[in-house]
């Protein structure tokens, strides 16, 4: 992202004049308060909103006015938790996560096979044939994270997907983030929780009132200039 501002038409402006660049494989979390421009940042990077201003390039595809194409193609190679599930109502947890992957041309043998793994790797396994209107706010996160896991994608983008999970599963789903990360995936993790920042060594882009602070890396504590 060079120099990319968003003003919305009720003339908040969300981003001001925002740096970003994220090397591949890279882990970084973006912190921030509530309303500092977390949200609106990352919906920019997978295409939901249109930037005001500046450039914005996402695995090598530019997003400053974006086609549905192009979205379309940039989603492909990415997995997404945003705050609001976004999850299908009329299908059950394993439905959900098997949507990811129908969508994308999958064969079935392979659907059933990684949608399996995920459910383990969330501890949603015994709950695969519910429906998600049975399930509580917690749960479906999880299979949000899911359905973003399974997908096996380049690049990940979270929005505080660890915000209403207790401390146990939030343990649980940065091990997956970060064995993840290990194995090459791009993760970019919006979070105002400071002690789960503190836990995890990556670098930190602070966000404040839409405003880039100095970029702090956790380990050691250095800023960058």
């Amino acid at each position: 992202m060079f120099s990319v501002s968003k003003t919305y038409p009720s003339q908040i402006t969300a981003l001001s004049d925002i740096y970003i660049e994220v090397t591949a494989g890279e882990f970084v979390f973006i912190a921030g308060p509530s309303g500092s421009g977390k949200s609106s940042l990352l919906r920019i990077l997978f295409g939901a909103e249109k930037p005001s201003s500046g450039e914005v390039i996402v695995n090598g595809i530019r997003l400053t006015h974006p086609s549905f194409k192009k979205v379309y193609q940039l989603r492909r190679t990415m997995g997404i938790v945003s705050p609001d599930f976004k999850l299908l109502r009329d299908r059950n947890v394993r439905e959900n996560i098997a949507f990811a992957l129908e969508v994308t041309g999958h064969p079935p043998k392979k659907i059933r096979e990684k949608v399996s793994e995920t459910l383990r790797q969330v501890g949603l396994q015994e709950r695969e044939k519910d429906s998600i209107l049975s399930l509580s706010a917690g749960e479906q996160q999880r299979v949000a994270i899911a359905r973003a896991l399974v997908k096996e994608s380049s690049l990940i983008l979270a929005d505080e997907p660890m915000g209403i999970l207790d401390d146990e599963m939030t343990g649980k789903v940065m091990e997956i983030f970060s064995e993840l990360h290990q194995k090459g995936t791009t993760i970019v993790l919006a979070t105002q929780d400071g002690h789960l920042i503190q836990r995890h060594p990556h670098r930190v882009i602070p966000l404040m009132a839409g405003k880039r602070g100095n970029a702090e890396s956790n380990e050691g504590g250095r800023a960058e200039e």
